[in-house]
């Protein structure tokens, strides 16, 4: 779930989160938005001025708190919200899709989005589509049967906003160039983090807009998602390695201070999970295990807390992102799967 941090504050002193419009380039703002209810605290949403208009990467979330710190800031830079002409959002997230949707529907701004994420959607659209949460399941599954019964009673009475969660006016759905005014934008999927999740380069600038794919102090969150991906953290890698191929841009990320180098951040991200891996195929030297009982020896967070420490949320990412982990070891051959007792177990293999 994280990985050591680097310094949030910026050379000049100020924090990432420190609300403004912030140039990181030519024609291009960072403007930070609140996440009160969010451990991330912000997001970063990324405005590329064009004479047609504003292109915003990312839209925050549809709280009032972000909605006016965005026409504050934008008015710092001389222009308002009604400025914005489409958005183009990493992933389906409501941090970085919902208040997208609010301003479309206000301003009739342009919104798209990654095809993966369609599901997503989709299920927020059709709840009948499945008897209930599906990660209620996938805890069941991964040997957290209190987890998922604890989920269940937080999740039981939430009925989603759906005029926050329109479908996108464009669904992105291969490797493309966007033209946005001049700028020629190279939009790249990168599922992992989620299975619609897409990268905006603009090599011309230098700059790779990387939404929560490559994120500067912590990696995101694999295997949280109500219709999952088959191997979420075989995608993720197999994503780092694709946008490692571009050239060395820099990092402007949804959550963290900007950074020079994706490479560099990029190495470290794979190194890490290989790290993790490690970890996980150790805890099964004790033994077979499931999810939750790998993760609950595993340290969390850039303070490396216990599983037991993590409250209900972050409790059920790590208990998932485990099961991530433990399902690419089983693709590797260094793992098996078996059921037991209602859940998944793993041992390692033989010749592991």
């Amino acid at each position: 779930m994280s990985t050591p941090a680097t310094n949030d504050r910026l050379p000049d002193g100020t924090h990432w989160t420190d609300p403004g419009a912030w140039p990181v380039a030519p024609g291009v703002h960072r403007i930070p938005l609140p996440l009160p209810m969010d451990g991330l605290r912000a997001i970063n949403v990324y405005v590329l001025e064009t004479d047609q208009g504003l292109t915003l990467v990312d839209g925050g979330w549809a709280i009032e708190e972000s909605r006016t710190l965005l026409e504050k800031s934008l008015g710092e830079i001389g222009y308002a919200v009604s400025d914005i002409t489409r958005f183009l959002v990493t992933h389906v997230h409501r941090d970085h899709y919902t208040q997208a949707v609010t301003i479309s529907r206000e301003f009739g701004s342009h919104v798209s989005l990654g095809i993966g994420d369609k599901p997503t959607l989709d299920l927020i659209h059709q709840p009948d589509l499945v008897d209930e949460d599906p990660h209620l399941q996938m805890l069941r599954d991964a040997g957290a049967p209190e987890l998922a019964r604890q989920w269940g009673d937080y999740t039981r009475d939430s009925t989603p906003d759906l005029s926050m969660w329109a479908y996108p006016d464009t669904w992105l759905t291969e490797d493309h160039t966007i033209a946005v005014g001049e700028r020629a934008i190279d939009a790249v999927a990168t599922p992992g983090h989620t299975q619609g999740h897409f990268v905006f380069a603009d090599r011309a600038a230098g700059i790779l807009f990387a939404g929560d794919h490559v994120l500067p102090t912590i990696t995101p969150s694999i295997g949280f998602e109500p219709v999952l991906a088959e191997q979420p953290l075989g995608d993720f890698l197999g994503s780092l390695t694709k946008v490692r191929g571009l050239p060395d841009l820099t990092l402007l990320p949804a959550h963290g201070p900007v950074a020079g180098s994706s490479h560099h951040r990029i190495d470290e991200l794979l190194a890490h999970h290989e790290v993790r891996l490690e970890l996980c195929r150790e805890a099964l030297r004790g033994g077979a295990g499931t999810s939750y009982d790998v993760a609950g020896v595993l340290p969390w967070t850039r303070h490396e807390h216990r599983l037991a420490d993590l409250d209900l949320f972050n409790g059920s990412l790590a208990t998932l992102e485990t099961r991530a982990h433990l399902e690419l070891l089983v693709a590797r051959g260094q793992a098996a799967r078996s059921r037991a007792d209602g859940a998944v177990v793993y041992t390692l293999t033989a010749r592991d």
